[in-house]
């Protein structure tokens, strides 16, 4: 093979392995497209370098190529004849490539397969490509092809959020190393005979491994096991510090929105602060002055996020019914059902399904799935709801005030929705014992007071400028300091204090009902989206509360009323989403015989606050025992060291071993033993730090390495155990307190050892570099050599 050939397959190598960072921000099957013409783009350079064409000439050619293949992977109707892409072919390709950036400036990765962003991460695969080929087979400057791969790899590190999987890191560094691997061989290949590298010579003939494939491989495995253990050995770093995440962080105009699995809330957070308020969906139907479309439930909290819980598959839906409500457990054939129809707009990009709470059914089929626990509506393959028509029905739930205060609300429906997290700052507990005193140990009524408390007593303002988001440190500040915020921190904060009263609570995320039209059609915008908190008792299931003040929602559920006839709070009146025509009361929930004020549903919170072990003490232990036993590693090679040395049998191997010891335990003991010694004049050394009683035991071991080194005939069964042993103790006796501890601790003989383990795993990788050489010299046929 040639050498241009060699570095050119390299190159295209290096471009798809640098191109799988790429798979957290896009989807579909770009990377194959990709790979595809990135090879027949590398095949033609190929030929046209067999053929001798002009260097200048490989380049044009090559990029003339990559615009035919693009445009008719992409653009072929705007092609003339179908084959010449010309002025309408550049407009559009432009066209698309001004929405695929729109795109991702203002949606979250994963970002949908649409055929502009598949258009636009091949095309730039392709033109790094082409890049990496010109820069290392024309310029012959495989180098600096790196800068190409490390943009590839730092543009999705600084948008994903969360950051990028560290392992990901791994393929660009193997191309990297192979493309300069491939060039290395080709540059010294034109000097002639290589130079030598490990060999191994025997009877029959030479086997010779190559010195650059030795320099190769170990630079890329030094390379790869950084870049594997570095991340896991760091602690992770904050989000601030390359960025918060988003993919385009400005507040701009959008003309669409999404919402990932991820991080549904960030998405939110970004949706509601864009400039242009485009619409969403519309629907028809459902309960008179609409109604609240759900996307998803966040029900975990670890102290810094609200996210979903992990989930099992979910069911399959195939247009019929899906499971009851959770927790509800009245006759749900007595509960009068609500059909609508919505339309999802092609800006909205989710792969939730905008569904009101609890659904009954639905007419998606196939690739949509759902949550038994949440009643919401996923996609099963990673497509987006933008564009569906779905038809649905959906129970319509209202219980009144005296059945969720009869409620009880001591039954936790998962393991997640009543975890208050251990650092949990006291204050905010402290504010929430406080706001519910006058509940008179009543759960309902407790969480009413803090509806109200947010929306009307507390003090609060409504704005979408914070930014903070709902972590512990923003809620703690929000709740109690700055009180301002909008929907995202109002109904984590309700959520939160729910749960430290003991009530499971989770945070909604979805639409408001929107605005009403004409025949009966509501018209939800992207700045309708927004949160709210769910509240379980037991009996009816999950209800909806409205801690979000006036400014944004007018009014408050109406099963959100006090059961006293004094309401704390005037916001407590009708909500602009009334009860189901034909009564007040839910039909068919069978009210708890037991008394709600037990002593186990009393007003005091069920937290388990757990005690010193679980609230961190065992992570404490942990590390310490971590830090020991990393500590302790060079004691315990020291240790097993001597131990092993002292075992062996009289002999040479075991009278080496032996004065080796002696050497460590005077390095260890901070004496200047010195490697270029003789055993003679070693000897003569330790004797002037010995007492005298011990001279002749240092002489003998001396005379006995020495003779064993020299003299042909020396004695290979002398054992110099008990001499050594007396020498050690010497050199340990005569040692200050303070050296011998270090000695014992941290001995710095060990160092060595680390030295030893580099030079093994060396000679590791030589005995493979010969192996390899081996191999190809069995399989590949020998060169005729021509004088």
């Amino acid at each position: 093979m040639t050498g241009h050939a060699r570095i050119s397959i390299a190159a295209w190598g290096a471009t798809v392995l640098g191109s799988l960072v790429l798979t957290p921000v896009f989807s579909g099957p770009f990377l194959f497209i990709s790979a595809f013409l990135c090879a027949l783009v590398t095949g033609v350079g190929v030929l046209l370098q067999n053929l001798r064409t002009p260097r200048i000439v490989v380049p044009i050619v090559q990029l003339l190529v990559l615009i035919e293949l693009l445009s008719l992977f992409f653009l072929h109707s705007t092609m003339k004849f179908g084959l010449l892409p010309l002025k309408a072919t550049a407009i559009e390709f432009n066209s698309q490539l001004v929405d695929a950036m729109d795109s991702i400036n203002r949606f979250s990765a994963p970002l949908p397969q649409d055929s502009h962003l598949t258009l636009f991460a091949v095309s730039v695969i392709s033109a790094t490509g082409f890049l990496i080929h010109v820069i290392a087979v024309q310029l012959r400057q495989a180098a600096w092809s790196g800068l190409l791969l490390l943009i590839m790899y730092t543009v999705p590190a600084a948008t994903v959020h969360g950051g990028l999987p560290w392992l990901l890191f791994i393929p660009p560094a193997i191309g990297y190393i192979v493309l300069l691997s491939a060039e290395g061989r080709s540059r010294l290949s034109r000097w002639g005979r290589r130079i030598s590298g490990v060999s191994h010579l025997d009877a029959a003939e030479p086997v010779e491994a190559s010195a650059l494939g030795q320099a190769g491989r170990r630079i890329g495995l030094t390379v790869v096991a950084i870049a594997a253990l570095l991340p896991a050995l760091l602690p992770t770093l904050p989000e601030g510090v390359i960025g918060n995440g988003l993919a385009g962080g400005g507040t701009g105009t959008g003309i669409g929105a999404s919402i990932s699995s991820t991080d549904p809330m960030l998405d939110m957070g970004k949706n509601l602060k864009r400039g242009e308020n485009v619409v969403a969906l519309t629907y028809k139907g459902g309960p008179t002055g609409g109604t609240y479309l759900r996307l998803t439930a966040l029900d975990l909290f670890d102290g810094n996020t609200w996210r979903i819980a992990p989930r099992s598959p979910g069911h399959k839906l195939n247009g019929g019914e899906l499971t009851p409500p959770p927790g509800y457990t009245g006759d749900l054939t007595k509960v009068q059902q609500s059909s609508m129809e919505i339309d999802v707009t092609r800006t909205f990009r989710s792969q939730f399904v905008p569904v009101p709470y609890p659904l009954h059914s639905i007419s998606l089929k196939r690739d949509w799935r759902y949550d038994a626990g949440s009643l919401d509506v996923v996609s099963s393959n990673g497509s987006i709801v933008g564009g569906k028509k779905y038809k649905l029905t959906s129970y319509d739930l209202t219980p009144t005030p005296d059945q969720l205060h009869d409620a009880i609300t001591t039954g936790a429906p998962d393991q997640y929705t009543t975890v208050v997290p251990g650092k949990t700052p006291l204050d905010i507990k402290q504010k929430t014992a406080e706001i519910t005193a006058g509940a008179k140990d009543n759960k309902f009524e407790a969480a009413v007071l803090i509806q109200n408390w947010f929306r009307s007593g507390g003090g609060f303002t409504y704005s979408t400028q914070n930014s903070k988001g709902s972590g512990m440190a923003a809620l703690e500040d929000f709740l109690l300091n700055n009180k301002e915020g909008y929907c995202e921190q109002f109904a984590t904060g309700m959520a939160l204090m729910a749960r430290i009263i003991g009530i499971p609570a989770r945070v909604g995320i979805g639409f408001l009902p929107g605005t009403a039209g004409k025949d009966g059609e509501f018209t939800v915008k992207m700045h309708d989206m927004h949160a709210w908190p769910e509240l379980y008792f037991q009996g009816i299931g999950w209800v909806r509360f409205e801690p979000t003040p006036s400014a944004r929602v007018a009014a408050t559920p109406n099963w959100t009323v006090a059961s006293n006839e004094n309401p704390t709070s005037p916001t407590t009146a009708p909500t602009n989403v009334p009860t189901t025509p034909g009564g007040k009361e839910t039909p068919g929930i069978s009210k708890p015989k037991n008394d709600p004020n037990l002593p186990s549903d009393s007003g005091t919170a069920i937290v388990d606050s757990g005690n010193w072990f679980t609230n961190g003490g065992a992570k404490v232990i942990a590390g310490g025992l971590g830090a020991v036993l990393l500590l302790s590693i060079p004691w315990l090679v020291r240790t097993l060291t001597r131990r092993r040395r002292f075992l062996r049998p009289p002999g040479r191997a075991g009278a080496e071993g032996l004065w080796a010891e002696i050497r460590d335990t005077s390095r260890d003991l901070g004496l200047d033993w010195s490697d270029i010694s003789t055993p003679r004049q070693a000897g003569q050394w330790l004797t002037s730090q010995l007492p005298e009683d011990t001279h002749p035991a240092a002489r003998r071991v001396a005379r006995g390495i020495e003779a064993l080194r020299y003299a042909g005939d020396a004695e290979l069964e002398l054992d110099l155990r008990d001499d050594a042993t007396a020498v050690r103790q010497a050199l340990w006796s005569r040692a200050r307190a303070r050296r011998r501890w270090r000695a014992r601790l941290l001995p710095p003989s060990w160092r060595w050892y680390l030295s030893r383990g580099t030079n093994e795993a060396s000679d590791l990788l030589d005995e493979f570099d010969l192996l390899l050489a081996r191999l190809r010299s069995l399989i590949l046929p020998k060169r005729a050599h021509t004088n």
